[in-house]
């Protein structure tokens, strides 16, 4: 089918609820990607950072094909080989000594850490300590805890009544989460760099502030890497280049390379919460799934790639900056995951123009246009998309 007729069936067949971009995207290779109609595109977005490893990537499809022919799904009544793998690697990357549950989504992590630090704390303390602090112009997800989660007004509509407590503090102020952390609190859990709050990377001193506060008042801190982690930040995990123990950590997004999967990692300090009956999936860590994650972390979990996305993403950076246009206020961000600042509310007007001349880019905020490209981008690539920002901006 062409574009229009594809559009016309999805008209009348799927529920409208994404404003999506007027094309039809049908194969890709590396970080380059083709519509129905046969247009080129530089993928700058993928799949909101889900394709770390960009597409048609051989040893990807190789070893979901290979598990999809022995075990594809068995439930979590039974052991497989491939999570056990998955587990142990993240386990042994993030050295926290802790243990893994895995999800589907980043919203299914979070809530799964939601409970968990609950659970941690009525263990500890009994009822009335299940309030969590997190902080304003954050993103925690769409199911209606995480909505409740998410600290945006404007999330918060339609679906009353949300899940009760939660409170939100400002970000980079610690007497604001001093002020929040009342006896109710039972943790703080925050994104390192606020992805759809506008790619706006947290102060060191203010994380390092909160993790202070957090062992001070036995509040467990979690730490939202369903964007920021899986190498897009440079390090394969954000929170290894802030110098900070976070007692969860969530993930979702590139751990499959466009497998859906999320993962829960609680640390050695409450990493026996959730016993059996108290959480579960029936997805959550199926076999094809975990033979995808294995591919990704033995690929992006090796030092030599990492320092590859550090410098790919000052490359990119400085060839945006080096543009000079009066609409670019600034590129913020780390590693791969990196924001244009442009002319406030002109952002997706921005964004919809780099599509129609052949690159995919998405927004947050109020003025950032976000960019979130494969890990695996090539230096070709990246000055395809240059140029075309050039004629753009």
């Amino acid at each position: 089918m062409n574009y229009q007729e594809l559009k016309s069936e999805e008209q009348k067949y799927v529920m409208n609820t994404y404003g999506r971009f007027p094309i039809a995207l049908d194969h890709g290779a590396g970080a380059t990607v083709w519509d129905v109609e046969g247009k080129k595109y530089i993928d700058l977005a993928s799949g909101i950072g889900v394709n770390c490893l960009g597409y048609d990537h051989p040893q990807l499809i190789e070893a979901i094909g290979q598990q999809a022919h022995k075990l594809m799904h068995v439930s979590n009544l039974f052991t497989t080989e491939p999570m056990v793998q998955a587990a142990k690697k993240l386990v042994e990357k993030t050295h926290l000594n802790g243990k893994v549950f895995f999800a589907n989504s980043g919203a299914e992590a979070n809530e799964g850490a939601i409970k968990l630090a609950r659970k941690y704390s009525f263990d500890k303390y009994g009822e009335g300590r299940y309030k969590i602090i997190t902080l304003v112009n954050s993103f925690h997800g769409r199911t209606v805890t995480t909505l409740k989660a998410t600290g945006q007004d404007r999330f918060h509509n339609y679906f009353f009544p949300f899940t009760e407590g939660f409170d939100y503090a400002q970000a980079n102020d610690i007497e604001s989460v001093r002020r929040k952390a009342d006896d109710m609190t039972c943790a703080v859990m925050m994104e390192l760099v606020q992805g759809e709050g506008g790619v706006l990377p947290l102060d060191p001193a203010f994380v390092k502030q909160v993790e202070a506060l957090c062992r001070e008042k036995d509040l467990l801190l979690i730490i939202d890497e369903v964007q920021t982690g899986i190498g897009r930040t440079g390090s394969l995990f954000c929170f290894q280049q802030y110098d900070i123990r976070p007692d969860v950590v969530t993930m979702a997004k590139g751990l499959g390379g466009g497998a859906p999967v999320g993962a829960v990692l609680a640390a050695e300090s409450c990493a026996k919460v959730l016993t059996p009956g108290t959480h579960a999936t029936t997805f959550g860590g199926t076999p094809m799934i975990c033979a995808a994650v294995n591919v990704v972390l033995d690929t992006v979990g090796d030092s030599r790639f990492l320092q590859e996305v550090r410098r790919k993403g000052e490359y990119l950076k400085n060839g945006i900056l080096a543009l000079g246009s009066p609409h670019i206020h600034g590129v913020r961000g780390m590693g791969l995951m990196l924001g244009i600042i442009v002319d406030e509310g002109k952002h997706t007007a921005f964004a919809n123009r780099l599509i129609e001349k052949g690159v995919l880019a998405i927004t947050a905020g109020k003025n950032a246009v976000r960019l979130l490209p494969p890990l695996v981008i090539s230096d070709q690539e990246m000055d395809e998309a240059i140029t075309i920002m050039k004629e753009v901006f």
